[in-house]
């Protein structure tokens, strides 16, 4: 695999997120995570209140966004156009969601980038994450962002090691990723765009832009 297929601009049309302004500033996407925090902030209060409700302290929600009773949104938060935000899903804080997109119910989410029209439907955690424009997620996939060991995490390409000096990061998906249901996405893995990972996948690394991930090991060209 090429690494220059984990570059932020090989990964993501950066036009389909407001977090744009500090995703443009780095070579890897995970530079950003500890950026989301303060970006939301500097973010919402640009919001025009015509647009946005101010639905809490540092949560900002789009006026035509459906947001569903029996959830919990806590700031620094910001629900982007035409998004709905079901029953049941918990948003921690430090979540940057964009238009159109889909947060199911019983999904958690923390400290993410959503772009815009990414759907984490059912059953999902999504932790120290970035999700490009039109991924999914199926029902019960979820993002591990700690390694049990609680040691820095590592971005693996091939026999290479990326040194991310960060402790926890879920993973990254490039624009139009698609995760099976109930695969596992281990820290530091990277899915690049158009890719694919089975059902029951447990992913660990990257994975080449144009693949499915079957199991360890075993990756396919997408025809």
């Amino acid at each position: 695999m090429d690494e220059r297929e984990l570059l932020t601009q090989r990964l993501f049309d950066l036009a389909h997120t407001a977090a744009g302004e500090i995703l443009e500033k780095t070579r890897y996407p995970w530079e950003a995570l500890g950026e989301i925090g303060g970006l939301i902030l500097a973010l919402g209060e640009r919001l025009s209140p015509g647009d946005y409700e101010r639905a809490g302290e540092n949560v900002w929600i789009h006026r035509t966004a459906k947001v569903f009773p029996n959830n919990y949104i806590a700031g620094p938060c910001v629900i982007g156009p035409e998004t709905e935000v079901r029953p049941g899903a918990f948003i921690r804080g430090k979540a940057l969601v964009g238009a159109g997109c889909v947060v199911g119910n019983s999904t958690e989410l923390k400290n993410v980038i959503l772009f815009d029209n990414v759907q984490v439907p059912h059953y999902n955690y999504v932790g120290d994450s970035i999700l490009g424009y039109k991924s999914h997620m199926g029902a019960g996939a979820v993002t591990s962002n700690v390694k049990q060991d609680k040691s820095l995490v590592t971005v693996a390409v091939g026999d290479a090691r990326i040194e991310t000096g960060l402790k926890k990061f879920g993973a990254i998906l490039g624009d139009h990723v698609e995760v099976g249901c109930g695969a596992v996405l281990n820290p530091g893995t990277v899915i690049g765009r158009g890719s694919r990972a089975y059902p029951l996948s447990m992913v660990r690394g990257a994975v080449p832009e144009g693949f499915i991930y079957k199991r360890a090991g075993e990756v396919a060209k997408i025809k």
